[in-house]
């Protein structure tokens, strides 16, 4: 199943269905592959978040109340965590965004026990981006 028509809890369910991290990983790394990347003219600095081990740029764009994001990254594991994030995130309206307990997520996935400490704190950085982003658009 496609990452970008992928529910939340779909994500929570097959997640479920792994009995080991490495089939979890595979998995991960092929919600990343659905992702469609960003051009060139969006991989910019203001677009960059830092925090994170790898280079990640998130943009955005508001549709009515709708917020989506898009974000890229040049590591495969992380464009996996990006589709993730996306899948909790996306097509939501900014203050629901702003009420996400997102890490809540993580913890259900217990993916955060399963990341190097960076990639985590990648991620956390991520999130936090987005949280900025949305109280803006609030």
């Amino acid at each position: 199943m496609a990452s970008q028509s992928m529910t939340l809890d779909e994500l929570i369910d097959t997640f479920g269905f792994f009995d080991d991290w490495e089939d979890k990983y595979r998995f991960i790394i092929d919600l990343g592959k659905d992702l469609p990347g960003l051009g060139t003219a969006d991989k910019i600095e203001p677009h960059l978040i830092s925090g994170c081990q790898s280079q990640v740029w998130l943009t955005h764009h508001l549709d009515g109340e709708i917020v989506t994001f898009m974000i890229d990254s040049d590591a495969h594991i992380v464009r996996g965590l990006i589709a993730v994030v996306l899948i909790i995130v996306n097509g939501r309206g900014a203050r629901e965004i702003q009420q996400l307990d997102i890490e809540g997520v993580f913890g259900k996935l217990d993916l955060l026990a399963h990341l190097s400490v960076t990639r985590g704190n990648g991620l956390r950085a991520m999130v936090t981006r987005i949280k900025e982003i949305a109280t803006g658009l609030a």
